[in-house]
């Protein structure tokens, strides 16, 4: 048993038998992890309004092999701004989604933490966009090892977009012409926009076009899926968002 002090963010929330709550944070020292709060439905001293989704809180923590515990939590914030839209709680929760999708139990990475606190930050004082979901998954795909090649051929290595031959989407891969001659054609904008977005680290600074967006968005669902067990609830309800309003 060890009492520790830790930076989180409200992954996930489930009630726990009468008066209890299991938490789901992703914390800056530990990665993703879970602990009961005990009487969080009744104990304002506590917890008070602290354990909302996408809160980021100073949490004071018991850990145990099996099921922490959480002692007490300070808010840092709780995002207000993404609670009074729901374009922004959709995307909100697929970024939160993704992380305790593809982060292991127990295992810190402050690469993630960092990107997805810059994600919150940024949704919480502007709208949510296309073109910042892109950027959450390529970056991402890149931390956890999984991002597509974009400047070379995935398959014979030769270079692609604008120092090579055009490049193809094949499924979760970019390849050249010749190892993917039915695939569709991937841009060379669409190919900078997904580079710049590595490169910048700042959100609300790489704009996908129309076009690119489509490109992206297939090459970024198809590489995410291939890694998913199943389909992720909070997609199909942004999807289902973003069909809603025409995008």
């Amino acid at each position: 048993m060890e009492l520790a002090t830790c930076r989180g963010i409200v992954l996930n929330l489930a009630d726990y038998r009468d008066n209890d709550k299991l938490v789901t944070l992703f914390t800056l020292e530990h990665g993703r992890i879970s602990g009961i709060a005990r009487g969080a439905k009744r104990s304002v001293k506590r917890f008070g309004g602290a354990l909302e989704l996408f809160a980021a809180l100073n949490v004071q923590m018991k850990f145990r092999h099996a099921l922490s515990e959480l002692l007490e939590v300070d808010i840092i914030t709780i995002h207000a701004g993404i609670r009074g839209d729901l374009g922004r709680i959709a995307h909100a929760a697929y970024a939160a989604d993704l992380i305790a999708t593809f982060s292991p139990e127990g295992q810190a990475n402050q690469r993630l933490f960092r990107l997805l606190s810059a994600y919150l930050a940024h949704l919480d004082a502007n709208p949510a966009t296309l073109s910042d979901r892109r950027f959450v998954e390529i970056n991402l795909l890149n931390i956890i090892g999984y991002r597509p090649e974009l400047d070379a051929c995935s398959r014979c290595g030769v270079l692609i977009g604008e120092t090579g031959v055009p490049g193809r989407i094949n499924g979760a891969e970019v390849v050249c012409r010749q190892c993917g001659p039915a695939s569709r054609e991937i841009a060379d904008e669409t190919l900078k926009a997904l580079s710049l977005a590595l490169k910048t680290g700042r959100f609300g600074l790489v704009h996908f076009s129309g076009p690119a967006l489509v490109e992206a968005g297939l090459l970024l669902d198809n590489a995410i899926e291939a890694h998913l067990d199943k389909p992720l609830r909070s997609l199909a309800f942004l999807r289902e968002m973003e069909s809603s309003c025409g995008q």
